[in-house]
């Protein structure tokens, strides 16, 4: 997601605050799956993974907070909105836009599956349990949902920012509209039809929220605190009330043995609360700008910018630390195990989260070199450049298409549900990304020339 500010001049000044809700937001994502995960050691000597949220009920007012997914989509819609405005004012085209946004996620996610895949290839050839690598590789591609989703989303930002020139909020409330129509729709039919149109609300939901983003990059009615309160107010009265008077659980992750679910796919009452955390964020925004500006250059204020650029490895990669971990300390009767949910377990989660957060670390360093290379392949590709022509602009919606398939069903069933890697899938996503990739116009290999940076990179955009 990118970050950038407008300045009296004309030019681009990057917007910390921004900044700041993306690294928060990363923290927070990384902090809850951290949380909740739950190890126990069966006397066979085989792990086994409890659904805390099942387990501890109560755990499930925490999702409140730790559900942060609405600031991703809020910040990324922010983004999208300037970088796509420079991109129409340099003479760039949509498919080249969608196709530089879609590689910086591609490529990061394809060095993750590299190592992921391998890894459980490797296990299964060398005859590891199935079930074992089942809950392996569910864990390693629990995140997975968002990539398809925003992936979607992302391509379709040139025609959501025309409704937003053309509406402005109320294309957001269209959307919203829309979205909860279909949720009461979905409940009232119970069919198997229903539940299969229910899932455009993974992109009618979480679109309002990177609505609101062009709404508040352009200024305007979105950027009044007064706005804000009132979206604030008005989303957690409106969770409240379809929470306790409604059919929806509090829970804003999915918890196994629920008749409905918060986020699978988002529901009125997700709705409800994304409202109400991009209304605070955008009732905070002025007073949060101020302060980063007075106080750039502090050690907390330092830390933002760096978290920002690793915010693609730190979510793809954070759950590897507690399969380490749980192998290190579990398998080998080294962590202590008092019952999940107790008081004893809860006082130990501060060591937990220390441990994991010192292994991701040293991961994240050993993984410095695999990271710039990818940023200096995503710099030969010119995400601006534009893509002519019927079979370019073909090969990129139909790599993107295979990628999100594969994506979205990694996600939902894990990376090797039955013990092995799933070739087909693996197939799809490389020949998907392969599409993408090749639509890009290579014009430094054909004239020698050094591949310019892209406009985005040199103003620090991030996905």
């Amino acid at each position: 997601m990118g970050d950038e500010g407008t300045r009296t001049d004309g030019g681009t000044v990057r917007n910390r605050y921004v900044d700041l809700l993306r690294a928060a937001a990363i923290v927070l994502v990384v902090l809850g799956h951290w949380l909740i995960t739950a190890l126990v050691r069966e006397p066979d000597g085989t792990l086994r993974a409890p659904e805390l949220m099942v387990t501890v009920p109560w755990t499930q007012w925490l999702t409140l907070g730790f559900q942060i997914m609405p600031v991703f989509f809020l910040a990324g819609g922010y983004a999208a909105a300037g970088s796509w405005r420079r991109t129409l004012v340099e003479g760039g085209t949509a498919a080249g836009w969608v196709r530089g946004r879609a590689i910086r996620l591609l490529l990061p996610t394809a060095a993750y599956l590299v190592a992921a895949l391998g890894g459980l290839a490797v296990a299964a050839a060398l005859g590891a349990d199935p079930a074992l690598l089942g809950m392996i590789g569910w864990a390693l591609a629990m995140q997975f949902w968002f990539l398809p989703v925003y992936l979607t989303i992302s391509a379709l930002t040139p025609w959501l920012y025309a409704l937003h020139r053309r509406w402005g909020l109320g294309s957001v409330a269209a959307l919203a509209a829309a979205a909860l129509a279909l949720d009461l729709a979905v409940l009232a039919a119970d069919a198997d039809w229903a539940d299969r149109a229910g899932l455009l609300n993974y992109l009618l939901v979480w679109a309002v929220a990177y609505q609101l983003g062009f709404a508040w990059r352009d200024g305007g009615t979105a950027a009044r605190p007064r706005f804000g309160a009132a979206l604030a107010v008005g989303g957690a009265v409106g969770y409240a009330a379809l929470v306790g008077f409604g059919p929806f659980p509090v829970s804003l992750v999915l918890v196994s043995g629920e008749e409905i679910s918060n986020t699978d796919p988002p529901s009125a009452a997700m709705l409800a609360w994304l409202l109400a955390q991009c209304g605070l964020c955008l009732l905070l925004a002025p007073h949060a700008e101020r302060l980063l500006r007075t106080g750039r250059g502090t050690p907390g204020t330092r830390l933002i910018e760096p978290l920002g650029r690793a915010g693609m490895s730190l979510y793809l990669w954070h759950m590897v630390p507690v399969l380490a971990a749980g192998g290190a300390f579990y398998l080998t009767d080294l962590a202590p195990e008092p019952e999940v949910g107790s008081l004893a377990w809860w006082a130990w989660r501060p060591a937990w989260v220390l441990v994991l957060a010192l292994l991701l670390a040293a991961l994240l360093a050993a993984l410095r070199p695999v990271d710039r290379l990818l940023l200096r392949t995503g710099r030969r590709i010119e995400p601006n450049a534009p893509i002519g022509g019927a079979v370019r602009i073909s090969a990129l919606l139909l790599g993107l298409a295979a990628t999100c398939w594969s994506l979205a069903h990694w996600a939902a069933e894990g990376l090797a549900r039955l013990g092995t890697v799933d070739l087909p899938l693996l197939l799809a996503f490389a020949v998907g990304t392969l599409l993408v990739g090749g639509a890009a116009v290579w014009r430094s290999a054909a004239s020698g020339r050094p591949a310019p940076v892209p406009v985005t990179a040199r103003e620090g955009e991030q996905v």
